[in-house]
């Protein structure tokens, strides 16, 4: 005899699942598992830090899609946001006060994969004498300052000053919600391109890319 109520209060109830129903859940576990995996594939990290957050579907959207690896000029023309970051012993630096020269803005965190993989290029390209080009790296972590500064130090990455951002006010400004997001301003301070994701900046698509800031 089979007692009366649902049926996943009495057993055997998993045979008595109408084979709908089971059909539905595993479709859901499906699209969960996708979504959640959407962020890694498209090589970039939800901005929130790495320990708390969920992957979500966030991003330069377009359509509802997230755009990683292309190059956004729907923005060209406007100023360096009006925004000071610092660095761990407390000094500060304006951004506006980087106009009279090609500025490249990388915004990272040290718990972002794709970030940390990109960073090697990043350091080269900031010692390159034949461009005149300012590498700008600002961290979006929220922890210890200090930490952020020896995870620079520790890998050799002499040629990226530690800026910090832990209020993430310009991840908020550009709207993208996925780290990286690297944009150039052009010797007027006007933003010239925003490219969302992670990239080889020493690649000669790359040496195409600045050139129309330089």
């Amino acid at each position: 005899m089979i007692a009366d109520g649902p049926s996943a209060n009495r057993p055997p109830h998993i045979a008595l699942e109408p084979p709908s129903l089971l059909l539905s859940r595993s479709l859901k576990a499906v699209v969960l598992g996708c979504a959640l995996l959407a962020p890694v594939f498209l090589g970039g990290c939800d901005r929130q830090t790495g320990e708390s957050a969920q992957p979500e579907l966030s991003g330069a959207m377009n359509g509802g899609e997230v755009q990683t690896g292309v190059i956004d000029r729907s923005h060209k023309g406007s100023t360096l946001p009006e925004f000071t970051v610092s660095d761990p012993d407390g000094g500060t630096l304006d951004l506006p006060s980087l106009k009279g020269k090609p500025v490249l803005i990388n915004l990272w965190a040290t718990w972002c994969a794709p970030c940390v993989t990109e960073l090697p290029t990043l350091d080269a390209l900031a010692g390159r004498a034949d461009i005149d080009l300012q590498v700008l790296t600002v961290s979006q972590d929220s922890g210890a300052p200090e930490t952020v500064r020896a995870f620079l130090q520790d890998r050799g990455f002499s040629r990226l000053p530690t800026w910090l951002d832990p209020q993430n006010d310009l991840t908020f400004h550009y709207a993208t919600g996925t780290l990286p997001t690297t944009v150039l301003y052009d010797a007027d301070g006007k933003e010239v391109w925003r490219y969302v994701g992670g990239h080889d900046w020493n690649s000669a698509e790359s040496q195409e890319m600045l050139a129309e800031g330089l």
